[in-house]
């Protein structure tokens, strides 16, 4: 199997880092809609505590979009200021620091809101999984937009 794309040029050749931030930005506003659409639906079956575990694990996958995004952006930075031989990109410390703390953050909130929230984790479950959905469908939409 080749990683050839139709016009014998790597898999990757003509996406450019701003395609990769508009997909996850697009992600982003499409997590949005559906955990709003989400949100009622749990709201409506599971009671207000089940509706607040959606929002917050919604939020969550919105962080985590957001930081590898962040995290994209600066190592793809780094690699062109490498490769053209020109200045040294901005430091990763401080976006790596704060990846590793906002980790430890969603930690603590996953337990506080499973503690005293007595709605259904399932309602928690999928507001993150749907950035993963989100994050898919987006994916999709890009490798379509590039390979016709």
């Amino acid at each position: 199997m080749s990683n050839e794309a139709p016009g014998g040029m790597g898999w990757t050749a003509g996406l450019s880092d701003n395609d990769l931030r508009q997909t996850m930005l697009a992600a982003m506003r499409l997590l949005v809609g559906l955990a709003f659409a989400a949100t009622l639906l749990f709201w409506w079956k599971f009671g207000w505590q089940s509706g607040v575990l959606l929002l917050i694990g919604a939020a969550i996958s919105a962080a985590s979009l957001w930081e590898w995004m962040r995290l994209i952006t600066l190592m793809n930075q780094a690699m062109d200021a490498s490769a053209a031989g020109g200045p040294a990109a901005r430091p990763m410390g401080l976006t790596i620091v704060g990846f590793f703390l906002r980790i430890c953050l969603t930690v603590g909130v996953l337990y506080v809101s499973l503690k005293y929230l007595n709605g259904t984790a399932f309602a928690l479950l999928a507001g993150i999984g749907l950035g993963l959905f989100s994050l898919m469908v987006e994916a999709l939409r890009l490798l379509k937009r590039w390979t016709v």
